[in-house]
């Protein structure tokens, strides 16, 4: 069964650039500058007030893949190495078309926390640009169809501590992509900075490390 990982980068809009309505339900239990800034940042997790910047895609048993990332201003030239290409692209509409034309060609995906946001965001970011997915990123959660190791790993929910993908790369001996300096806080800033190329090799690095954790989960954890 050909399997794909994927993972996604966001970032959200200006909050000046929401009408009044929007920025009055944005802002409606800030009290302070600090709550007001977190706010802000929050809107990149919504897909009605975010975006999608890179969605890195990797084949676990060929360990190859390539992130495909905005690059708004012009700069279009790939990049990359044996195992990942980094593709430039000039918006988000391409982005999801490219990533829509592979996946009709995978029948399982795995991701980390994808149930819970890349694929929701994924699909509203489409439906919103009118774009029709090719694949099920949401079937039913205990099927193979789509892996959330989220998911495996606290066994649906059972586990009250979830923890993010930092902390379970630690428990099992992977290295982390957040060991190299750069966390998803970033992301917004190095976007505001062009600093796209940056954000598409730690895309690829979030990839690298769910497949090692998908590999080490498939043989001390799952049962077959």
């Amino acid at each position: 069964m050909p399997k794909l990982i994927f993972d996604i980068e966001t970032v959200g809009v200006e909050l000046e650039s929401l009408d009044e309505k929007s920025k009055e339900y944005v802002m409606r239990f800030t009290q302070s500058p600090a709550e007001e800034e977190e706010a802000k940042e929050r809107l990149s997790f919504s897909p009605l007030t975010g975006q999608i910047i890179a969605i890195g895609i990797l084949n676990p048993d060929t360990n190859k893949g390539a992130v495909y990332f905005q690059s708004p201003e012009g700069n279009l030239e790939k990049s990359g190495d044996d195992n990942a290409q980094y593709v430039p692209l000039s918006s988000e509409k391409e982005l999801l078309k490219n990533f829509w034309d592979i996946a009709l060609h995978y029948d399982q995906f795995v991701t980390f926390n994808g149930r819970g946001f890349d694929c929701p965001y994924l699909l509203v970011r489409s439906a919103i640009l009118k774009l029709k997915p090719t694949a099920n990123l949401m079937p039913n959660r205990y099927y193979d169809q789509h892996i959330d190791l989220l998911d495996r790993l606290t066994f649906f929910g059972a586990v009250r501590q979830k923890m993010n993908l930092h902390m379970w790369c630690r428990a099992f001996g992977i290295t982390s992509p957040k060991a190299q300096g750069i966390t998803g806080d970033d992301v917004a800033r190095l976007f505001k900075e062009k600093r796209h190329l940056e954000i598409a090799k730690y895309c690829f690095g979030d990839l690298r490390a769910t497949k090692e954790l998908f590999e080490y989960w498939d043989k001390y954890i799952n049962i077959k």
